[in-house]
């Protein structure tokens, strides 16, 4: 009988046959290789590596932006007590300019070894005078909410001009506090950085303003 072109038979594949061939069971898809745990060794090379990461972490965020501090003394009173631990910021003066009522760290003018902290009341160019306790800027009076009526005094400072780069600094404290009515205004040069946290004690923890 004559067939059709659809009645055709596929003709098996030669390589297929050769491949598998009659009667062979089909290949199966190999195990995933098992994992096996980490040697000590390596385990230990690792911890070493991450401490290493830390460790240079921290020293570059220490180094270029925040450094832990410890307060000495009662001229920032009532905000910063004696003893405080806080965080000053040495890298944000670098992106932006210092402002009055910033709390700033700065080498002490008369001895550079010696570091202060104090606030910021007038800057470059201004005209700062204080009046029997009373401070103005250019003429106008300051608000000081941050001063308590039984930490003022009642000490005048005549009028003087910042020179450019100069920064007037008064503690919170003004009856106990040295600052620029003293050793006169802080060259911006030795400014370092910002105080914008306290650590510790908890009790006082919090940002700085």
């Amino acid at each position: 009988m004559q067939t059709g072109p659809n009645d055709l038979e596929p003709v098996p594949n030669p390589a297929a046959a050769d491949e598998i061939g009659p009667g062979l069971p089909e290949r199966l898809p190999e195990a995933a290789p098992a994992l096996t745990p980490p040697r000590k060794s390596e385990g230990f090379a690792l911890l070493v590596r991450d401490l290493v990461v830390s460790a240079v972490a921290s020293i570059l965020i220490i180094t270029f932006l925040y450094q832990p501090v410890r307060v000495e003394g009662t001229s920032m009173l009532p905000r910063l007590e004696d003893s405080d631990r806080l965080f000053i910021n040495k890298f944000v003066y670098r992106i932006s300019a210092i402002e009055r009522g910033d709390v700033v760290v700065f080498h002490y003018p008369l001895d550079p070894e010696v570091s202060y902290i104090k606030r910021v009341i007038a800057l470059p160019g201004d005209r700062v005078r204080i009046d029997r306790g009373t401070v103005y800027v250019n003429s106008l009076r300051v608000d000081e909410p941050y001063v308590p009526e039984e930490f003022r005094d009642y000490k005048s400072f005549k009028e003087t001009t910042l020179a450019p780069s100069s920064y007037f600094v008064l503690g919170d404290h003004r009856c106990v506090s040295r600052d620029s009515r003293e050793f006169g205004s802080v060259e911006r040069s030795l400014i370092y950085g910002k105080a914008v946290f306290v650590y510790w004690p908890t009790r006082d923890a919090g940002v700085v303003r």
